[in-house]
C-alpha cells in the first residue's frame, strides 16, 4: 500500500493534474472529489483541495510566501486546527519546514496510513507561534473516491459473460471473468451515451492498445482504458458491439455520478497539420493528405527513443499481409529523423540469399529507389511525429501503388531499432486487416490524445544457468524468443523474433571449463535458401552476432573462436549448420500474448515441436587459456539469438563459491548479533 502511495505522490509531481479552480462541477480534467478552497488568513497561503482518494489529497495552484517560523502542512480531528495535531508529509514525503510555494500542484499523502475520514481539517500551521495560516475542512459525512463496483456484462449471444466489473479510476475499467468467442464479424469495445448501445459510440482500445476486433476472450481478467481525454462522466455504457452488423453481443452500464479516484494517465493532445487522420493504435496514428501526383503522410507515435514506426501499402490486394509490402520505416537519433523506404520478402532481417538480399531490406539495397521524402520532424513529450510524401504511383518497381479510386489495405508495425539502425522484430502489429481510404470527399478523423501510464517493470522469465560439470553434451535448436518477459528482457537487448535453445531452455547461460572438450548438436536449419531459419551456430567474443551480415571491417574487429572458416579469399563460411528443429506456435496463436504466460516453462509446453530426422551438425570445442572469460554463442546470419558463455578454470572454485555466499548468509544473522553484543559489552557505563 505504501508503494502505491508514493507510486500516487510521484506521478502527480510528475505529470501534474490541470484542475478547476471552481470545483468539480466546473468543465475541465477530473481530479478527485472536491474540498474547496483554502481558507487564506496569512502569508498569502491560498490553493483548492481535492481528495484523490481516502489517504491523498491533491492541491492545486497552491501558494505560500515561505514566511512563517515553523510551519508544517498539518492535520488533526480536534473542531478547528491547534497545537492537537500532526504533520503531513510534503509532496516529497519529507517533513521538513515549507518553503516559498508559488501556483505549484502536488499531492500529500497522510502518514501512518491514517484516513481523511478519521480527520476534519488539514492546514497550513506554524508550530512555533501556533499560528493557522490557512485550512480547508472535511466535511463530516464526507466519503472520499474509492474503487467502485459496477454491474455485469448482459448476456445477449456470442458468449459474451461477465462477474461484476470495477471502476478503478475515472479512465480504468476492470472487467472479471470476461468472455467471448472471437466469432463476430468486426467487434470492438465499444462506448457510447444513451440508454442502449448504438452505432453512435466509438471504440475502446483492448488491454494491449489495439483497435483492431477483439479475441477470444476465456474467462479472462481485462482491464480497459478510456481513449484520450474520455472519462467515465462521458459514457453510459460499455459493449461488446459489431460494428459490420450493428448488434451489440452484451453490455454493462456504467452508473452516474460515480465516487472515484481520479486517473493518473498522462493524456497528451495530439496535434497534426493534415486533415485526415487515423488511429492506429492506442500509440500510433497516421494523417494524410493527396495533392495532385504525390501524398504526404505524417507518422505520430508514442514510442522509445530507440523505436521506429513503419507504415505502408501491403502485399496483398485483398488483405493486410507483411510479406511483399512496400512500408517506410520512421525514427529520429540523436540528430535528425530519417524516413527509409523498405522491401519486405520475407519476416527476417536482410540477408543474402545466393547472392540476393532477402528480408525486410530497404529498397536501396534491393536495386530500387528510396521513394520517401522527409519534410519535418520533431520528438516532444515522448512523442516521435514525423512528415514526409512521395508519388502516388512510383518509377520503382519494388513500390506499391496508393489507389484514389478505392480502398488500400495497409500494414504498421512498432519495434526497436539494432545496432545498426535497422527495424528488429516489430513489438507491436496489427492481426487483422487495416484498410483505409485516402481519396474522401470530406476528411475523416478517429484520432485520439495520446495516454501513458507511470510503466512498472516487467516481471522476466526465470534465468537458466547449465553448470554441471558432468553435462558435456548441448542440444541446441530454435525457438521462439517470446517477449519482453524473454529473450528482450533477459538480455536487453533487441530480439530477431527466434532464440536459441540449448538442452530445452532459452538462452541458458553456460559454464565451460578450460581444457575439456564440448560438443553442440546444431539443429539451427542448414538451408541458405531460407531467410528465415538458415541459422549455423557460432562462438565469437562478442554479443550481437549475426556475423556474415557485418561489414569487412566490422568482422575483423571480432573473434572467432568456433564454428567459423575462412575460404582463400578469406570469406567467412559456417562449418556448424545442421537440419531445422524449430519449437513453434500453435496454429492461429497470437504471439502478441507471449508475456501472459508467468513462466517460460508454460511459455515452453505451449509450443509444438517440429524437427526433421536428419543427424545434427556437430560442433566441437574445447576452451583453452586463450579464450576469454566471456564469450557468445549466436546465429552465423541474423543478430540477437544466443546468449553468454562462461569460460572457468575450475567447477570446484565455482561450487565453492557458492557454498561460501549460502554460508555466509546463514551465519549472517549470528554474526550481527555477536558483534552487537560486543559493542554493548564495551559501552562504558556513566
Amino acid at each position: 500500500m505504501q508503494l502505491f502511495f508514493a507510486f500516487v505522490a510521484i506521478f502527480l509531481i510528475c505529470f501534474p493534474i490541470s484542475a478547476s479552480a471552481e470545483g468539480e462541477d466546473e468543465d475541465g480534467p477530473y481530479s478527485g472529489k472536491y474540498l474547496g478552497k483554502l481558507n487564506s488568513y496569512h502569508h498569502q497561503v491560498s490553493g483548492d483541495v481535492y481528495a484523490v482518494n481516502e489517504y491523498t489529497f491533491l492541491i492545486t495552484g497552491f501558494n505560500y510566501d515561505g514566511n512563517g517560523a515553523d510551519t508544517f502542512f498539518w492535520a488533526g480531528a480536534s473542531n478547528r486546527p491547534g497545537p492537537q495535531g500532526f504533520i503531513v508529509p510534503d509532496e516529497y514525503g519529507k517533513t521538513n519546514i515549507l518553503d516559498r510555494y508559488h501556483n505549484k500542484d502536488f499531492t500529500l499523502t497522510l502518514p501512518d496510513r491514517k484516513k481523511m475520514t478519521e480527520i476534519k481539517w488539514l492546514a497550513v500551521y506554524d508550530l512555533n507561534n501556533q499560528n493557522n495560516f490557512g485550512d480547508v475542512y472535511i466535511p463530516e459525512d464526507f466519503e472520499p473516491p474509492r474503487t467502485q463496483a459496477g454491474g455485469t456484462f448482459s448476456k445477449r449471444s456470442h458468449n459474451v459473460s461477465s462477474s461484476s466489473i470495477e471502476i478503478l479510476d475515472s479512465k480504468t475499467i476492470r472487467i472479471y471473468d470476461f468472455t467471448y468467442d472471437g466469432r463476430g464479424k468486426r467487434t470492438f469495445f465499444w462506448t457510447g451515451v444513451g440508454a442502449q448501445p448504438s452505432s453512435r459510440g466509438s471504440k475502446i482500445p483492448d488491454e494491449r492498445g489495439y483497435l483492431d476486433p477483439i479475441r477470444t476472450y476465456n474467462k479472462e481478467v481485462v482491464e480497459l482504458e478510456l481513449p484520450g481525454d474520455k472519462t467515465i462522466f462521458d459514457i453510459d455504457w460499455i459493449s461488446v458491439y459489431d460494428v459490420a452488423d450493428n448488434e451489440n453481443y452484451g453490455h454493462v452500464l456504467i452508473p452516474d455520478g460515480l465516487n472515484v479516484p481520479p486517473s493518473l494517465v498522462k493524456i497528451t493532445p495530439y496535434e497534426f497539420s493534415l486533415p485526415n487522420c487515423r488511429q492506429l493504435h492506442k500509440d500510433l496514428q497516421v494523417s494524410w493528405e493527396v495533392f495532385g501526383p504525390q501524398i504526404t503522410f505524417q507518422l505520430s507515435g508514442q514510442v522509445a527513443q530507440t523505436d521506429y514506426m513503419s507504415f505502408g501499402i501491403s502485399g496483398s490486394d485483398v488483405a493486410s499481409q507483411m510479406i511483399g509490402a512496400d512500408v517506410v520505416v520512421a525514427y529520429i537519433d540523436d540528430i535528425r529523423g530519417y524516413t527509409v523506404d523498405y522491401n519486405i520478402t520475407s519476416l527476417a532481417p536482410c540477408v543474402q540469399v545466393l547472392g540476393q538480399n532477402k528480408g525486410v531490406c530497404r529498397d536501396d539495397v534491393v536495386g530500387g529507389l528510396d521513394s520517401f521524402q522527409l519534410n519535418t520532424y520533431s520528438r516532444k513529450n515522448g512523442i516521435n511525429t514525423i512528415s514526409f510524401r512521395r508519388t502516388l504511383k512510383s518509377s520503382d518497381d519494388g513500390d506499391k501503388e496508393i489507389f484514389l479510386d478505392r480502398s488500400n489495405y495497409v500494414v504498421w508495425a512498432l519495434g526497436q531499432l539494432d545496432s545498426n539502425n535497422e527495424p528488429a522484430f516489430h513489438t507491436h502489429y496489427p492481426k487483422s486487416d487495416i484498410i483505409i481510404d485516402f481519396n474522401t470527399t470530406e476528411p475523416v478523423n478517429d484520432c485520439f490524445s495520446f495516454t501513458k501510464r507511470m510503466e512498472t517493470p516487467v516481471q522476466l522469465w526465470e534465468r537458466t544457468k547449465i553448470r554441471d560439470a558432468t553435462i558435456r553434451t548441448f542440444n541446441a535448436y530454435l525457438g521462439p524468443s517470446g517477449g519482453m518477459r524473454g529473450y528482450q528482457g533477459l538480455t536487453g537487448h533487441v530480439s530477431s523474433g527466434l532464440a536459441w535453445y540449448i538442452n530445452g531452455y532459452m538462452i541458458p547461460e553456460l559454464y565451460l571449463k578450460r581444457g575439456l572438450t564440448y560438443t553442440f548438436q546444431v539443429r539451427g536449419g542448414n538451408n541458405p535458401h531460407s531467410p528465415e531459419h538458415y541459422h549455423p551456430l557460432v562462438i565469437t567474443d562478442e554479443p550481437q552476432g549475426g556475423f556474415d551480415r557485418l561489414s569487412d571491417a566490422k568482422q575483423s574487429e571480432i573473434r572467432v573462436l568456433a564454428g567459423v572458416e575462412f575460404t582463400r579469399r578469406g570469406r567467412p563460411k559456417p562449418t556448424a549448420a545442421g537440419p531445422l528443429c524449430l519449437s513453434r506456435y500453435p496454429e492461429n496463436y497470437d504471439r502478441r500474448l507471449d508475456d501472459n504466460f508467468a513462466t517460460f516453462k508454460k511459455f515452453n509446453r505451449s509450443l509444438l515441436n517440429s524437427c526433421s530426422d536428419e543427424p545434427p551438425a556437430l560442433l566441437e570445442i574445447t576452451p583453452n587459456i586463450t579464450w576469454p572469460d566471456t564469450v557468445y554463442y549466436n546465429s552465423f546470419t541474423h543478430g540477437n539469438m544466443g546468449w553468454k558463455i562462461h569460460i572457468i578454470d575450475s567447477y570446484t572454485n565455482l561450487r565453492s563459491g557458492a557454498n561460501n555466499l549460502a554460508k555466509t548468509i546463514t551465519w549472517l544473522p549470528a554474526l550481527i548479533a555477536v558483534s552487537l553484543y560486543l559493542y554493548l559489552v564495551t559501552i562504558p557505563v556513566k
